[in-house]
């Protein structure tokens, strides 16, 4: 259902700030409706942000974005969905395990998406991440 409204309202990101509050919404949203997304997404900033050569930003389309060394690989909105940028090789491989989908705007790139539900996503997803910082830091 929100690949559903994430694709009809897509036009919306346009509008300056409004993807950056409606994150905001949705993680206030998540806080109050599902403290386990919520826990599961801090812990894997708080990961990720340890490693060496890591800064967080504001994602122009909300949530947290993970850079290397002032590149971003990935960012993680408010509602689970962490999107990856892998090339297209690792990408292809990585649908074949059949754990993640194409990103659910750029479907053509090497973009990744990954929706976070449970403790086991938390630890998949921190997985795909180190793999990410791995191709980026080498």
């Amino acid at each position: 259902m929100f690949q559903f409204v994430v694709k009809r309202l897509g036009f919306l990101k346009r509008v300056p700030l409004l993807p950056i509050l409606f994150d905001s919404w949705i993680k206030i949203w998540v806080y109050f409706t599902n403290k386990d997304l919520a826990k599961c997404i801090d812990d894997i900033e708080t990961e990720v942000s340890g490693w060496a050569g890591i800064s967080i930003a504001l994602h122009k389309y909300g949530g947290t974005q993970f850079n290397v060394h002032k590149k971003e690989i990935a960012h993680i909105h408010s509602n689970g969905l962490l999107d990856i940028l892998f090339d297209k090789k690792t990408k292809e491989h990585l649908l074949k395990e059949g754990r993640i989908n194409h990103h659910h705007v750029f479907e053509n790139s090497g973009w990744i998406s990954f929706y976070i539900k449970t403790e086991g996503d938390k630890d998949y997803a921190v997985e795909l991440l180190r793999r990410a910082y791995e191709n980026n830091v080498s």
